[in-house]
């Protein structure tokens, strides 16, 4: 068991308690924390790909309704989770479950589109996971996911007093993985995952460059006209690829 993936697991489970017991307001209806229901497959991911330095590692907003809030893998579309990564494990369901986003593990059939759109051209490039992860590792900025019933409601929409000790623990979480992997690049999927790793990262570690590629969602039109291109397009403008 490498001393980096046993750094990672103390950051997350740090993480997990710190976060499991804020509560949000209005629009926000439920709030779920895979990293405490859904801590067994994150486990596997951590131990299994986060073994070593990394030169690259992307860094999502927080879960999505059929990824990680399903399984518990960043941007985790469950076909790649189970499939590419071979990652398969139990996910309980949360103290406070939403009604209108049930909780169904590996078992969810929805698709997370974000994540497949990210890991498909992640395994078209290494069709190997222990490839990519080699020199590439994925973590999301806030664990935790929040609705208003059934809508998802991003952490640009909470209301900003309580974004206050989310994001300082967030920031916490980010510092130490940085610290553990070392890599050189932090790229943000999207500007909020960017523009929050400046403001963690800049002054701690001056050396690290931070970029941004084009968010996956579908509820963006310029990732709906070929998002694959377009991020390998980024990735190469910066010469990461």
């Amino acid at each position: 068991m490498s001393v980096i993936a046993n750094s990672l697991l103390s950051a997350a489970r740090t993480l997990c308690v710190a976060v499991d017991e804020l509560q949000f307001s209005a629009p926000v209806t439920h709030t779920l924390n895979p990293l405490d229901y859904a801590w067994a497959p994150h486990e596997q991911y951590l131990r299994k790909f986060g073994n070593g330095k990394k030169r690259v590692v992307f860094l999502g907003m927080n879960p999505g309704p059929f990824g990680m809030v399903q399984v518990g893998v960043p941007f985790g579309e469950v076909n790649a989770v189970r499939n590419w990564m071979k990652i398969d494990a139990l996910v309980l369901q949360p103290k406070k479950p939403n009604p209108s986003r049930p909780v169904e593990g590996f078992a969810c059939v929805r698709s997370e589109i974000s994540g497949q759109r990210l890991w498909a051209l992640f395994s078209e490039r290494f069709p190997l996971a222990e490839d990519f992860f080699a020199d590439h590792f994925a973590l999301n900025y806030c664990p935790l996911a929040f609705f208003d019933k059934a809508r998802n409601v991003t952490p640009d929409k909470l209301q900003k007093p309580e974004t206050r000790p989310l994001y300082e623990a967030c920031d916490a979480h980010l510092r130490a993985c940085v610290a553990t992997l070392n890599p050189e690049w932090v790229i943000g999927i999207g500007k909020f995952a960017e523009n929050q790793a400046r403001a963690a990262l800049s002054i701690e570690f001056p050396n690290l460059q931070i970029g941004t590629v084009l968010h996956p969602s579908p509820a963006s039109p310029m990732a709906n006209r070929g998002w694959a291109p377009q991020a390998t397009a980024q990735l190469a403008a910066l010469g990461i690829w």
